[in-house]
């Protein structure tokens, strides 16, 4: 990249500290229980583990709002967790990183969504995942519950610079209660990520989205593969049903798509290796590194290259990780051209 460009990263950078972003929606707890292949049960054709380590990290958008703490952003979480360990892990995380979680409801009888991921592995080998269990809500979030997290989000929105809204599927957001919560015109920029449901949310206003690959295609039941005129075709007509200004789509390998309205399409290449040590939690990443850059005054094309930086770093960590703002700023340093 030129040397203005760098130097304009490296500025959007340093107005990260202190940018305002309200985090909405479902806090999901990342649990990692790694074990010692002892042997083959004698009962059943199955491993046996001697538990090595726990534990417990922050997934969904709990993972969005931690990457937004560790680049120097003030979070103002929203979100719903049972009144169960998993929760108050969760909350504890965040109270020991000053984070305020009093927007944060504890709803007895709900249970915080919980991905327990079990790695296996001979002592000096690197350990393999080879099984995930996930505890979900069996119940919808009551009523009363979502007319606080109205309350607590409109609140929340008055100190706003950014909103990132996080869509796992899990009960705490929803199109519905987008909906409740929409002013008549958006104070800032707003940004959604979902998992099952992107379109779902047409006509709220939204900024832009940061849809991967696959969820695209799981909206229309086609596939892209190596086709750049159907991917062209699936990310504008995704942006438009939207009504979004800007769409990034993250592609793992192959990098990114940006549809920004009134402008080409622009293909990011991959920053970093093409061989992921681990996607887990990568899209939360994206999505808070874009979201903040929005904030801090970026361009969809500036806030895209800082994402697709950050989304290489976060890919060769293991489990689900976050990207400092030092380890951004060497990426933007030492970055080939575009």
């Amino acid at each position: 990249m030129s040397a203005n460009e760098r130097d304009r990263l490296l500025f959007l950078l340093d107005r990260f500290a202190d940018r305002t972003v309200v985090v909405l929606g479902d806090f999901v707890a990342d649990e990692f229980v790694t074990g010692e292949i002892a042997r083959v049960s004698r009962e059943a054709p199955v491993l046996i583990l001697r538990h090595r380590t726990s534990e417990l990290r922050p997934g969904g958008a709990a993972n969005a709002a931690n990457n937004l703490v560790e680049l120097g952003a003030r979070v103002l979480p929203v979100s719903a967790v049972g009144a169960d360990a998993a929760g108050r892990a969760l909350l504890e995380h965040f109270r020991r990183r000053r984070v305020d979680t009093a927007g944060v409801l504890r709803v007895p009888g709900w249970t915080t969504p919980t991905k327990t991921r079990f790695l296996a592995g001979w002592a000096h080998a690197a350990a393999q995942q080879v099984l995930r269990v996930d505890r979900e809500p069996t119940m919808p979030l009551p009523e009363r519950a979502r007319q606080q997290l109205v309350r607590l989000a409109r609140e929340r929105l008055e100190r706003a610079e950014a909103v990132l809204l996080s869509d796992y599927g899990l009960g705490v957001l929803t199109p519905e209660l987008v909906g409740r919560l929409r002013p008549r015109r958006w104070p800032c920029p707003v940004t959604l990520d979902s998992r099952h449901r992107l379109l779902a949310y047409a006509g709220l206003g939204l900024t832009a989205a940061t849809p991967n690959e696959p969820e695209l295609e799981a909206q229309y039941g086609t596939t892209i593969g190596s086709d750049p005129e159907r991917l062209r075709h699936l990310g504008e007509r995704a942006r438009r049903r939207l009504g979004c200004a800007a769409l990034v789509v993250t592609r793992g390998r192959d990098g990114m798509a940006l549809f920004e309205r009134g402008r080409p399409l622009r293909l990011l290449p991959i920053y970093g290796s093409d061989h992921a040590t681990d996607v887990t939690g990568a899209g939360d990443t994206v999505i808070a590194v874009f979201t903040l850059a929005l904030a801090a005054g970026a361009s969809f094309y500036e806030a895209a290259r800082l994402a697709n930086y950050a989304g290489g770093l976060v890919v060769m960590k293991r489990g689900t990780a976050t990207v400092s703002r030092e380890e951004l700023e060497q990426a933007v340093r030492t970055a080939e051209p575009a």
